[in-house]
């Protein structure tokens, strides 16, 4: 159900970056591994926790920063669902909705080809973007 991109060497991560007007620092390259080839909807506590790991003495605030970065780049995209307090991050930016496994709290990606979704709008309202959550269990 999901689709990942394929994952990046640090090379094209920094062009990536570059190309996004974004300086590409060692932290942001590493971070950008982490959010754009391995995570799955992380939180920032989870990026930071990865960090921690793998890169250390890197601040919350550095990740935080990064990931607000890469998001009004367009390189993710913000998610804010009901089941968590948590911003989640999206590295995924096809056209999708989202299908949460409540036993597990895995969130899965769903390609828009197979939702049909229809609103009878007054012509008042344009739409930018619709945002489907489905809620249930994996089988």
């Amino acid at each position: 159900m999901s689709t990942r991109p394929s994952c990046l060497s640090p090379a094209e991560i920094e062009a990536v970056l570059k190309r996004a007007g974004i300086n590409p620092t060692a932290q942001r390259i590493a971070i950008c591994r982490f959010v754009l080839c391995e995570a799955d909807h992380p939180t920032a506590e989870v990026v930071k926790a990865w960090v921690d790991e793998n890169f250390p003495k890197m601040s919350l605030a550095t990740v935080y920063n990064t990931l607000r970065i890469l998001v009004d780049a367009g390189l993710l995209r913000e998610l804010r669902l009901p089941h968590t307090d948590s911003v989640l991050y999206d590295n995924n930016l096809t056209d999708h909705v989202h299908f949460l496994d409540e036993a597990s709290g895995v969130l899965y990606d769903v390609p828009r080809d197979r939702v049909a979704v229809t609103a009878e709008l007054d012509p008042q309202f344009e739409v930018a973007r619709t945002e489907v959550l489905f809620r249930g269990r994996r089988r």
